[in-house]
């Protein structure tokens, strides 16, 4: 999952970004309203956090530009402690959901998980494919109740497969929802860790769908499951 933190503070932003990071996120970070409105509409996030209180162009005003542009992925808004008319505004705008600052940081990636689960369709925290479970809250994988160790790019890519579980996910999706605005597009990186992932998962959910991507779903599903991708 991409991410995007919008937030002026730069030892917050830094907070944040640092947290996501260790969650398994790919996090882009902007530090005013100008530069976070631009990445929102050009870059497909699967959430951000967004600061009301933003120089250049307010949270709000970023926030309104988004909707109205198309833009439906989940926002996560920060206001001030004594902010209910911000919350307010905020929800008015489009928002998703918001923390108080001050705030735990776990309280944000919480809230981040039940947005991104309830942006694809899934209610629980426990994704399930087949033979396979992902935990979302604990960074967790089983295959048939035996634990699977991954690395962090392995889950990511895996997580992500589980969140979109019965679609067909292009490779260019994959990897402009999983790696930040430096990484190499023209790499075989997907290729490899979905080699990868196979391997250690044993079990055949995984399917290469000819000049179109990939398929998660359960093994007896996969003939005829696929749905184009909606983007």
């Amino acid at each position: 999952m991409r991410l995007l933190v919008v937030e002026d503070d730069k030892d917050l932003n830094r907070q944040l970004a640092q947290a996501l990071g260790h969650a398994g996120y790919a996090v882009d970070r902007a530090f005013d309203g100008e530069e976070g409105q631009f990445l929102g509409e050009t870059e497909p996030y699967d959430a951000v956090v967004l600061d009301i209180g933003l120089p250049k162009i307010d949270g709000v005003a970023v926030l309104e530009a988004w909707r109205k542009a198309g833009r439906t992925m989940p926002v996560l808004i920060l206001t001030a402690r004594d902010g209910w008319s911000e919350k307010v505004r905020g929800f008015d705008a489009g928002a998703d959901d918001y923390v108080t600052k001050p705030f735990h940081l776990e309280e944000v990636l919480a809230r981040l998980r039940a947005l991104t689960r309830r942006a694809t369709g899934h209610a629980s925290a426990e994704l399930v494919c087949g033979p396979v479970r992902l935990d979302t809250k604990a960074g967790r994988v089983h295959v048939d109740g035996a634990a699977i160790k991954l690395t962090s790019h392995e889950y990511r890519l895996l997580a992500y497969l589980m969140h979109h579980t019965g679609r067909v996910v292009s490779r260019t999706e994959i990897v402009e929802h999983l790696y930040d605005q430096d990484f190499d597009r023209d790499s075989n990186t997907v290729e490899v860790f979905v080699g990868r992932l196979r391997k250690k998962l044993g079990a055949e959910i995984i399917q290469t769908v000819r000049g179109l991507g990939y398929l998660l779903a359960p093994p007896d599903e996969q003939a005829g499951s696929a749905r184009p991708n909606p983007r």
